[in-house]
């Protein structure tokens, strides 16, 4: 039943995603915020709630996770050694409420924030028309998680984790639609492009990191991420400030249609994300992989048909064969958690058809001197 249901929400999702996001309006938004700021601040949450379980853990359960780890998959519940911190709690049973229940409410501001963070640095359009599908966003996910959550339930808060994560549901798209803010920023150019790429691949880095030794209660990992998390954040730290200092640069079209495209992407792809990427673990490759390949192509449509100038269709067809072809090695020689053999995916492909982009735009623009 559950993976009926989580077939029906990729369907539905991905239907929606191509056909609503290009009606949306890209007028200013009101309220004044940053996505990249709340990011920050459920990231620190979601690291609190894990000191306070695991003090819960060694307090009333002796420092032994196997009464809840039974019930989850293998590479969950890696505890830290917290020295004499647990014993500064006078009643440790009250954060029993650590276990799950915390972390339900904070997942899905933690994937929102994220991905809205992204699209915020891509362009400014792509993050108005994000914000204004935070709701149908919102819910997609929270079924999403519901199901999850029901495929991995547990005799100790599973009801309660799928109350908590429907009010979450409700809970942050208000808080977007409040604090959405506003950004001028739009990519235009290839340094443009290349750092918004550094900038979102750095993300993903930490966002990763988050979800292996937080998000799944291994804060014992913490000292093995940390070296990576440092160098992440300060390879992002930079790519942020060079982004505010570049100036726009001559870009072909080629390139200027596959930022296009890039921006739609970030916009169609944002409902239906969440039910894909689950499906290709819970029993749905095919479906997932094949709602996948029409959102790109809607992207790419959108992109090629609203980009100024002459249509490349010979230039972006070798860009993406380009990056098909470096992305299927890079998915199969990572490792580690589906999230981040997709990541090096997708920075592959990335690679692959910007440097196919940038090399044809080159070529036609010498070819333009000559002519002259």
């Amino acid at each position: 039943m559950g993976r009926l249901v989580l077939g029906a929400m990729i369907v539905s999702a991905t239907v929606f995603a191509v056909w609503y996001p290009r009606r949306l309006p890209d007028t200013p938004l009101r309220g004044r915020g940053n996505p990249a700021c709340w990011l920050l601040v459920v990231i620190v949450l979601i690291y609190l709630n894990q000191v306070l379980f695991t003090v819960y853990v060694y307090r009333v359960h002796h420092g032994d996770a196997g009464f809840i780890s039974r019930y989850v998959p293998p590479g969950w519940f890696d505890l830290a050694d917290l020295g004499p911190i647990p014993g500064w709690f006078p009643d440790p049973g009250l954060l029993s409420v650590c276990l799950f229940r915390v972390s339900s409410f904070l997942e899905l501001p933690f994937v929102i924030f994220g991905y809205l963070t992204v699209c915020r640095w891509l362009d400014a359009g792509a993050y108005r028309r994000a914000v204004r599908l935070v709701w149908p966003a919102s819910i997609a996910y929270t079924i999403t998680f519901c199901l999850i959550e029901w495929e991995l339930r547990n005799p100790w808060t599973t009801v309660q984790d799928l109350l908590i994560r429907a009010a979450s549901g409700i809970v942050v798209p208000l808080w977007v639609s409040r604090f959405a803010g506003d950004t001028g920023g739009r990519t235009r150019s290839l340094p443009d492009l290349l750092l918004f790429l550094v900038s979102a691949g750095a993300l993903g880095w930490l966002v990763l990191a988050v979800y292996d030794s937080a998000l799944l209660y291994n804060l014992g990992h913490v000292p093995a991420v940390l070296p990576g998390a440092a160098i992440a954040t300060a390879v992002l730290v930079l790519a942020r400030v060079l982004a505010r200092r570049v100036r726009d640069g001559p870009c072909g079209s080629g390139l200027a249609a596959l930022i296009r495209s890039a921006e739609w992407l970030a916009v169609v792809f944002f409902v239906p994300a969440l039910a894909i990427r689950y499906g290709l673990n819970f029993g749905l490759p095919a479906l997932a992989v094949v709602a996948g390949v029409t959102v790109v192509v809607a992207a790419l449509a959108l992109g090629i048909l609203r980009a100024p100038g002459r249509a490349p269709l010979g230039e972006l067809a070798a860009a993406l064969l380009a990056g098909v072809a470096l992305a299927g090695p890079a998915y199969l020689l990572a490792s580690g958690y589906p999230e981040a053999r997709l990541l090096a995916a997708v920075m592959a492909f990335l690679a692959g058809v910007i440097t196919v982009c940038a090399f044809a735009d080159r070529r036609v623009a010498r070819g333009a001197r000559l002519d002259r």
